[in-house]
């Protein structure tokens, strides 16, 4: 039997959380540009559909820790597996949280540090050993 962790909100009313990580491979090879431009996308979708997370891109692999309600993250889900622009999903976490880890932003970004110069808001510069434990630290509830 599973628990559902819940909590109110500033109105008192029920709010549920669920928090999703998952690692693909990139079908290509993303550049700067291509890279800004999914993740304003993705910002915006985000937003619209009250979820939040961060982003990881390096070596033309993604991990994504994705959280919100647990409908929106289905929908998400269902259409990250749907697009084209990376393949090899695997589902490495999903789960109840009691709070969002990254609620200030709709998708926080990391990626090689030669990025860091285009001063974008939510960006962390990672190498492959700060990926992995960013990917660790998320799965953990």
């Amino acid at each position: 039997m599973a628990f559902v962790r819940f909590r109110l909100n500033k109105n008192h009313c029920l709010v549920v959380l669920e928090r999703l990580l998952y690692r693909s491979k990139a079908t290509n090879t993303l550049g700067s540009l291509h890279l800004f431009n999914m993740l304003s996308e993705a910002r915006a979708k985000n937003a619209s559909m009250g979820i939040t997370g961060h982003l990881l891109y390096t070596e033309e692999v993604f991990v994504q820790c994705i959280e919100g309600p647990p409908a929106s993250i289905s929908s998400l889900w269902e259409s990250l597996q749907r697009d084209d622009r990376h393949h090899d999903l695997q589902l490495l976490a999903r789960g109840p949280i009691e709070a969002r880890r990254y609620q200030d932003w709709s998708m926080a970004f990391s990626s090689y540090p030669s990025l860091n110069r285009f001063n974008m808001p939510g960006f962390f510069a990672v190498d492959k050993e700060g990926m992995n434990a960013e990917a660790e630290r998320c799965a953990q509830a």
